[in-house]
């Protein structure tokens, strides 16, 4: 009897002290009076790069491949069907010697053509997103010696279900070219649509910009983005936008790296070249990927605008990727270079009587863009990088002082490269260092105390391009899970706390579409009609939409809370809207249960809102499913000056508790 007693009181010791540990409670102190750091109006932010189809075929809303016939195979994306044989049917010109910008375009010889005997069809990219019910706008420059003809235009759906119909008449308009536009109506939705263009008639008619627009485009802009990609971004609030890279900005070889003057004025006469993520990648071939620069420097600046975020352009400095060619510009060559730069700024910020001011006037914008920061290279490295930086320094700085330059520090956050930079840019007293971070979920719980100990007085710093890799960098099994997510928000907590050194921060790439991409993991997916913030965008949309103005300490047992029990926090207030706003991850698989004591106020609302974003390690969204992992919100009280939140496993929370 005595020994069955002694085994029931041990259990019941066992289980007191099982419940005990269960009911621990994290206390978790905000020094909600004393601000330390100014939260930057830019410190989230979105890094626009086009890989993954992410401008032509992507935010770019035209959908036709290859409109212009530029690409290194003509008539790629086009195929062209006759019920007679004639190669010179449809043949494509050079005019290299009069267009440099555009030198070719399509000839189509048509002789007493009915439905059925010639026509040519666009394939779109990956197929053309058509809505049924929506206006699709239908422009081409043409330019007819002879013939009385009428160009059929057709969407079509499978087979040969026809979505929408119109028919463009031309005219003989000799040596000069013409523009003609119609506008058709779709009569049902498709995913993968195409465009087909027969020809009735006789005559001899060349062909150019040959293009299809939906009405629905951000803002209803005739030739301008894709709205709801744009949209997505918008929601974010974001506080810059970086363009138009990346890697792209570098170019296999000088040859192809990113001209900022050929990507604007009239549309017909920007540039196309070729993509550099063409060809990157054995594994992800992608030969119809090229630039043609619909979406340029000024749409670029004007979407900044449009989404209330800072520009951040960032130019070619002399050197092309290291990582394929690493051509250098000689420096006794670089002043082109640098010039590109001094102009650009005026291009954005110039009065419209200046020479670049005015070009930006008259492609309508007469008010300046308000220009603040110039990125100079990308992921840049080595002595090479730092002697043309120099210079870049110097004249930049000298004409326009108050342009802060964002500096590479190279390609990782760590090692005899990053050492190197690291110190020769702060000899230079840069103004803002990029730092990279494309590593596994491991790291970024390990770093999350990085820029504790930074230099509180030297250079800021950009988080330029992170991203939690699943699997590993380049690895084609990388996914936007739950897991990912909350490594990197525990990771941002790392950067709001450190808002006296960071200054900026961006989840990179931006975009993929989901049968056109090179790299994986990506912050938002689309097909050709949907799109999909990641959970990895549902967390920085939660940083970016909670800024707040002000740092604030939030202690656990008087220390930063960065790791302890699986804990990662960071606390703001925000002057504006007088709120104390707590950002709170829980890494583990428990549930932990906090209690925060925000000191500094005498009264606070009865009420505190929490955002809970949790899920399954593995769990993903994606455009079948884009509210999988969602944030729920809710509300809980406020007694006096506590608030008691039981954190979800996996989880990112966000308290916000109002100031009375």
């Amino acid at each position: 009897m005595k020994l069955k007693q002694l085994c029931l009181t041990g259990l019941a010791v066992t289980l007191l002290n099982f419940f005990a540990v269960a009911q621990t409670t994290n206390i978790i102190t905000v020094k909600a009076d004393k601000p330390y750091a100014e939260i930057q109006p830019t410190m989230w932010g979105v890094f626009f790069e086009d890989i993954n189809l992410g401008a032509d075929g992507g935010i770019y809303a035209e959908l036709v491949k290859n409109r212009s016939f530029e690409f290194s195979k003509p008539l790629m994306g086009w195929k062209v069907e006759q019920n007679f044989f004639n190669e010179a049917a449809v043949t494509v010109l050079n005019r290299q010697g009069q267009n440099l910008a555009n030198p070719r375009f399509a000839r189509v010889t048509v002789n007493n053509s009915i439905a059925g005997t010639l026509s040519i069809t666009n394939e779109g990219f990956r197929g053309m997103g058509i809505k049924k019910d929506l206006r699709y706008d239908f422009s081409v420059m043409y330019r007819q010696q002879t013939g009385n003809l009428k160009l059929h235009v057709e969407i079509i759906a499978g087979k040969n279900k026809i979505l929408a119909s119109g028919i463009v008449t031309t005219e003989t308009t000799g040596e000069t070219w013409k523009k003609q536009r119609i506008s058709i109506t779709a009569n049902d939705t498709a995913q993968k649509a195409k465009m087909k263009i027969w020809f009735e008639g006789s005559g001899v008619i060349d062909m150019d910009m040959i293009s299809l627009f939906p009405e629905d485009t951000w803002k209803k802009r005739p030739g301008g983005m894709r709205a709801d990609m744009i949209q997505l971004l918008a929601d974010m609030k974001p506080g810059f936008m970086r363009f138009p890279g990346g890697c792209i900005v570098e170019g296999f070889d000088l040859s192809e790296r990113y001209k900022w003057k050929n990507t604007i004025g009239p549309i017909e006469e920007r540039q196309l070249i070729i993509n550099r993520w063409n060809y990157e990648f054995a594994h992800r071939p992608t030969p119809d990927y090229f630039q043609t620069f619909g979406l340029g420097f000024f749409e670029y600046f004007q979407l900044a605008e449009d989404i209330g975020a800072s520009p951040l352009p960032i130019l070619n400095c002399g050197m092309a990727c290291q990582f394929n060619s690493a051509e250098l510009v000689p420096l006794d060559q670089i002043d082109s270079y640098v010039q590109d730069a001094v102009d650009l700024i005026e291009f954005a910020n110039g009065d419209a009587n200046s020479k670049w001011g005015k070009v930006r006037a008259d492609m309508g914008h007469p008010d300046p863009f308000n220009l603040k920061m110039l990125g100079i290279g990308n992921e840049n490295w080595g002595p090479q990088y730092i002697e043309r930086l120099q210079i870049f320094q110097k004249a930049i700085k000298e004409k326009y002082p108050n342009i802060k330059l964002v500096t590479s520090s190279g390609t990782d956050p760590n090692g005899e490269r990053f050492d190197f930079l690291n110190g020769e840019l702060r000899k230079m007293k840069v103004d803002i260092i990029d730092e990279h971070f494309y590593r596994r979920p491991e790291w970024f719980f390990e770093n999350a105390s990085r820029y504790d100990n930074y230099d509180r007085n030297g250079a800021k710093i950009f988080a330029g391009e992170y991203a939690g890799q699943s699997d590993k960098t380049v690895s084609v099994e990388n996914k936007n899970n739950v897991r990912t997510a909350i490594a990197e928000a525990a990771f941002l907590t790392g950067l709001e706390r450190n808002a006296d050194v960071v200054v900026m921060a961006s989840y990179a790439p931006l975009f993929a579409h989901v049968d056109g991409w090179q790299w994986t993991p990506d912050l938002i997916w689309v097909d050709n009609l949907r799109s999909a913030g990641t959970v990895n965008y549902q967390v920085q949309k939660l940083f970016a939409t909670n800024k707040g103005t002000n740092a604030v300490p939030i202690l656990f047992n008087n220390k930063i809370l960065s790791g302890q029990d699986g804990l990662y926090a960071s606390a703001v207030t925000d002057k504006n809207s007088k709120e104390i706003i707590i950002k709170i991850v829980n890494s583990s698989a428990a549930e932990k249960t906090t209690s925060y004591i925000i000191e500094g106020y005498k009264k606070l609302a009865p009420q505190a809102t929490v955002a809970v974003l949790t899920g399954g390690a593995e769990e993903i969204n994606t455009v079948n499913n884009p509210f999988n992992v969602m944030p729920v919100v809710s509300s809980t009280a406020v007694k006096g000056k506590k608030v008691d939140v039981v954190l979800k496993p996996f989880s990112f929370t966000v308290i916000k508790v109002g100031i009375k």
